[in-house]
């Protein structure tokens, strides 16, 4: 493998690659990032590769392992290019179909397509499904065009052209000032504008200068840096690598979490193979600039997502956030300047230099430029990785992306920002979707977490999820954080069981107050969220918890009783043989009742019983009917009752 030592060999070398690829032949890409994985992506793969090879197509069609498709909720996803069929939730033995029929016969296998749900029409096309087509792909689009593992598949889509362009056409300064007319903003949460960053951390002195990937994504339900890291490594190195020249260091690393081994092993093959190609090390592209990057493997601690925190990981040192200023930008890394940006920013770099600042900036918000990926999940009909433009409305990731609420059930909140985010009800659905705007709502941009809740879900409880979590990862160091999250803790999970007082409301509003305003890092600045968010609108639940000693939701399993109706039981035994305390008596021709000392509330009976039946059902709020006389529970007239 020759290495490239100027931006005409790069020129070149992406000519030749793109010469030897005919865009109208067949290609079969399946998604293999971690998702996909999980539901069995690798057996289709393999099973791909044996049926191509027995039908005689070896060399006549390009199969392609990808990262993630975005479309999670319907993995394993086979994209057949260039007529764009995209088949979801495919398994091995579909496999063969698809090769004989499609790749053959140039015929579309309608069973494994897209059904909207709407019209029942079948959409072949993978742009045509709404859960796509609302959607602006700029970051994440190419994770479907490209093998994570193949640099000659980045370059064929324009890979390391921004790179070339800065390192031979602009001056550091000039990059700086593209990404400040880009206006863009950090995507790893703080959304601090990225081009005042980096222009801080350039006019800092001392030197060695330090830029840094922060890949140490621990939201609940959050994978966006994840699957970008799986999925286009090179598009972050490329990004970073461009940072590092802006900025004036020679030296990057990559925070990535133990728990992403995919995104470690491709990020690792991605670097090595810049390293051949001479884009990366030593005098890269001949251009006189070096660079080199090391991988760190952080614990999985949520803390060390906050920068200094991070920071002090690197060094060796326990992941507690210290005392700003100063800025990282000014004393980092072994107190020298240090840059720090998520994935999905860096990522976003190649972009703006190659199309232009202004370009970028004509998307979106007057201060939220671009777009932006969430991890959209929870009680939604399509989960998945979704990228928009700033300013969307969330009505329309809801429901256009989203396709809305399962079962029929209502829409009641989405909860934004991550742990530390809030949750904003249906009467806020068209609130546009920027830093600001979600700010002023009482929650957070976040990396772009986005957990959207049915009327099934108790808010109350919500937030003491919510700040159980950020108890438990609160490093300790600071007693605001450390003692006032444990105690609203305490406060909301005494709500959850019918213990609460009013006066617990006044303690926990103090106790938020102290926290955001004493805390040392955003983790507790910003851990009162859940409750202050789900209190602003949902107090009426809140009311109910301590008041009445009841949860409207039918959630909290202290407040809620399972019982059986005598009008609806039909005595079918499914409950009594599914419960796994023993809770239920009954039998043939005999109505079931719950024996409330020994039911747990795990909803196991709930799942089993029929719903044509529909005899099984939670209260809260209200007695628990006496118990059935036993002589009354006989069923005397089978067919009456239709017992089954």
């Amino acid at each position: 493998m020759a290495r490239i030592n100027s931006s005409e060999e790069l020129a070149k070398v992406r000519h030749d690659v793109l010469a030897k690829r005919d865009p109208k032949a067949p290609r079969m890409s399946i998604c293999a990032g971690t998702g996909c994985l999980a539901s069995g992506a690798s057996q289709v793969v393999a099973a791909a590769e044996q049926e191509i090879e027995q039908q005689g197509l070896k060399g006549s069609v390009e199969l392609r392992g990808t990262g993630c498709h975005g479309f999670c909720e319907r993995g394993p996803i086979i994209v057949m290019d260039p007529e764009e069929t995209c088949y979801l939730q495919v398994a091995p033995e579909d496999v063969p179909e698809i090769v004989s029929q499609t790749l053959r016969e140039k015929k579309v296998v309608e069973r494994l397509l897209y059904v909207d749900p709407t019209t029942g029409d079948k959409v072949p096309n993978e742009s045509d499904i709404p859960f796509y087509k609302n959607q602006e792909r700029l970051v994440f689009g190419p994770n479907r065009k490209i093998d994570p593992r193949s640099i000659e598949d980045y370059l064929a889509i324009g890979g390391y052209e921004a790179m070339a362009k800065a390192l031979f056409e602009m001056t550091p300064e000039q990059v700086i000032g593209e990404v400040k007319e880009a206006n863009l903003r950090g995507r790893g949460g703080g959304g601090f504008p990225a081009g005042i960053k980096w222009e801080a951390a350039r006019n800092a002195p001392g030197d060695p200068k330090y830029v840094i990937v922060n890949c140490d994504e621990g939201d609940p339900g959050a994978y966006m840096d994840r699957s970008l890291m799986e999925g286009n490594p090179f598009s972050v190195l490329e990004g970073l690598l461009i940072g590092a020249y802006a900025i004036g260091a020679h030296e990057g690393y990559v925070y990535i979490r133990q728990e992403y081994p995919l995104a470690v092993e491709n990020l690792g093959i991605a670097i090595e193979k810049a390293e051949q190609y001479g884009l990366l090390g030593k005098d890269v592209l001949g251009s006189g600039f070096d660079f080199n990057i090391k991988v760190h493997r952080g614990a999985g601690a949520f803390v060390c997502g906050e920068e200094t925190a991070l920071l002090m990981s690197l060094e060796g040192k326990a992941g507690e956030p210290r005392p700003r200023p100063p800025y990282p930008a000014v004393s980092g890394l072994w107190g020298k300047p240090t840059n720090i940006n998520n994935v999905e920013t860096w990522a976003t770099i190649p972009l703006i230099v190659n199309r232009g600042g202004s370009a970028f900036a004509s998307i979106g918000t007057e201060g939220s430029k671009g777009t932006k990926i969430f991890s959209l999940v929870g009680k939604i009909t399509n989960t998945g990785l979704v990228e928009v433009p700033m300013g969307i409305t969330l009505r329309d990731i809801v429901y256009k992306i989203g396709g809305g609420i399962p079962g029929g059930k209502k829409f009641k909140a989405v909860q934004t920002g991550g742990p530390s985010g809030g949750c904003i009800p249906e009467e806020r659905l068209d609130l546009k979707v920027d830093f600001d705007e979600l700010t002023k709502a009482g929650s957070m941009m976040g990396s772009g977490g986005m957990i959207v809740m049915d009327e099934d879900t108790c808010m109350v409880d919500v937030a003491r999820y919510f700040i159980n979590f950020l108890t438990d990862e609160s490093c300790g160091k600071c007693v605001p954080c450390r003692e006032g999250l444990r105690q609203m803790q305490k406060i909301l999970t005494r709500f959850t069981e019918g213990k609460g007082k009013e006066s617990d409301i006044e303690v926990l509003e103090g106790l938020a107050e102290v926290a955001k305003e004493a805390s040392l890092c955003a983790l507790g600045k910003t851990g009162p969220n859940p409750f202050l968010s789900t209190f602003r609108y949902f107090r009426d639940e809140y009311e109910a918890h301590i008041k009445e000693k009841r949860c409207p939701a039918l959630s909290c399993k202290a407040l809620i009783a399972t019982i059986i109706d005598p009008e609806k039981c039909k005595a079918c035994m499914l409950c009594l043989k599914a419960c796994p305390e023993g809770a239920i008596d009954g039998g043939k021709k005999k109505i079931h009742i719950i024996d409330q000392e020994k039911c747990t509330n795990c909803g196991t009976c709930l799942e089993v019983c029929p719903s044509r039946f529909d005899a099984v059902r939670k209260i809260s709020g209200e007695p628990v009917p006496p118990p059935i006389p036993e002589a009354q529970r006989m069923i005397i007239k089978k067919a009456k009752r239709n017992v089954t």
